[in-house]
């Protein structure tokens, strides 16, 4: 079973339509009962992002060519992809760099905002660096303008509401293993 879309009309509520494909297992198998709660359960996009600070404590942000704030760097995750593992590519595709992944810091779950869905995002620890490693970066000039070093001051001024909340409690050693967003206004 393949999911092909949602139904939506008038007076009847949405139904997911489904294709039973010729090469698809027996409708009374373990795999199609699998692959039909595959086709209709909520798939959750992720977010990968990845904190990387200098020895002065400013935290790289990203100037995005599509949103007015900046955000850290990273992005969505693949289908199949772990977040560790997508992080590094999206650094290699977007910045130009390969990067370490150190550890978790926290997974955030964030509410729909702005047309986008809900989403989990997964903030990884890059670890510090030297200011001069961005003049090493070949941005990705459909993503991303411009790469920054910020300080709280910046952050407040720049960042999503979602980062600088979720910066604040990295920087005040308050950060904890899942945290919810708050909900934007």
């Amino acid at each position: 079973m393949r999911r092909e879309g949602v139904l939506r009309g008038g007076s009847d509520a949405d139904r997911v339509l489904v294709a039973r494909l010729a090469d698809d297992p027996p409708l009374d198998s373990r795999d199609a009962f699998i692959a039909i709660l595959n086709a209709g359960l909520p798939t959750k996009r992720v977010i990968s992002q990845g904190l990387v600070r200098d020895p002065a404590g400013r935290v790289l942000m990203c100037e995005l060519t599509y949103k007015t704030e900046w955000d850290l760097p990273g992005g969505v995750i693949e289908v199949g992809e772990s977040p560790a593992v997508g992080l590094v590519r999206e650094l290699s595709e977007e910045l130009g760099v390969t990067v370490e992944v150190r550890g978790l810091l926290t997974v955030t779950w964030l509410p729909a905002w702005r047309g986008w869905d809900d989403a989990c995002m997964f903030l990884f620890d890059l670890g510090v660096a030297e200011p001069e490693i961005v003049d090493t970066f070949d941005l990705q000039a459909n993503e991303i303008a411009a790469v920054h070093w910020c300080t709280p001051d910046d952050l407040s001024a720049r960042a999503t509401a979602a980062s600088q909340e979720m910066l604040r409690h990295v920087r005040e050693g308050t950060v904890t293993a899942y945290r919810d967003a708050p909900l934007a206004p």
